[in-house]
């Protein structure tokens, strides 16, 4: 068994040579340059877990982690161009690097090269892997595209289990893909394969109210962000969505005020709406009931307590975080 921190080297060992030809450059340099501006890999790791958790680990395992990597840098590239994004992890975009149409041609080059590592995969399990990653694939398109339509409505007009499910298919279904992917390379059963799915899901909804919190309430030093970003910006998240739900007619006319009129305390001013409607008491909570749920589904897998170890330091690290 090894700790995320083990197999994330291992992954970067194999997966940090070029992986795209040298020409034509304008074609494959934008691709290859997302892939160096860093990322956590935290898919492609947990699909080397998700192997682990049941066998040991098996060449095809890092085929699939190689797919789930670029598809989700394909998905970056794309979104960015989209949201119209400068940075991207601190770097600029690719389309802002080079052009919108070289980025959109750079991300199709890397879902195509997706294939080309599932297609190295052993026959018996090839077709399966293929099925799950597929549905992931559709799935984070329908989340990408559901929550383009809710940047058109009001905040008001969003239902919170909608946004519940875009966050889902938009985040949380490529977590749970990629574990789900290593299980059946490491030969687990598909009741241990779906409880390890709604455990990967569960986790990341909850790292999502968990992001939202600390964009809200969390310490700019340690978050990294400014205090109150999505606030400026009047996002969706899911702690205005609850507030607004939550909160009496004055405060929901207060809250739409400042959204729309941007006062220079807007920030300060939207957080004393969310505390007085208990929001951030409600965020902690909301949070752990999807904690809950997830360890429940680990817990479930009918492996040896010790093997789950790796996994549940992970989203214990990832769900305590103050940055």
């Amino acid at each position: 068994m090894h700790s995320f921190k083990e197999l994330l080297e291992k992954f970067e060992q194999q997966f940090g040579k070029r992986q795209f030809p040298e020409h034509p450059a304008n074609l494959y340099d934008p691709a290859q340059y997302i892939l160096g501006i860093g990322g956590k890999r935290v898919r492609p790791v947990l699909c080397l877990l998700g192997n682990e958790l049941f066998d040991e680990l098996h060449p095809d395992a890092y085929y699939a982690a190689n797919a789930i990597e670029l598809f989700h840098n394909f998905t970056l590239i794309h979104d960015d161009i989209m949201d119209k994004a400068p940075l991207r992890r601190g770097m600029a975009t690719v389309h802002t690097k080079y052009s919108d149409a070289a980025a959109i041609l750079a991300g199709d080059v890397m879902l195509i090269h997706c294939y080309d590592y599932l297609n190295k995969i052993n026959s018996k399990t090839r077709q399966k892997l293929t099925n799950v990653f597929n549905k992931a694939a559709r799935e984070v398109c329908e989340g990408q595209q559901l929550d383009m339509d809710m940047e058109q409505m009001r905040p008001e007009q969003v239902n919170y289990a909608d946004y519940v499910n875009m966050i889902a298919l938009k985040t949380s279904v490529l977590l749970a893909a990629s574990l789900q992917m290593g299980a059946i390379i490491g030969g687990g059963s598909e009741g241990n394969q779906q409880h390890l799915y709604e455990f990967g899901k569960n986790v990341g909804i909850a790292f999502q109210i968990q992001d939202d919190y600390l964009d809200a309430f969390g310490d700019p030093e340690k978050f990294g962000k400014q205090q109150g970003g999505d606030i400026l910006i009047n996002k969706k998240t899911f702690l205005l969505l609850k507030a607004l739900e939550l909160c009496t007619p004055v405060q929901k006319e207060h809250l739409h005020q400042l959204m729309t009129t941007n006062p220079a305390n807007k920030v300060q001013e939207v957080l004393q709406v969310f505390h007085d409607c208990r929001v951030d008491a409600w965020a902690e909570k909301e949070k752990e009931r999807f904690c809950e749920s997830a360890f429940e589904h680990l817990d479930a897998i009918a492996v040896l307590s010790s093997r789950k170890t790796p996994l549940r330091d992970l989203a214990d690290f990832l769900l305590t975080r103050q940055h």
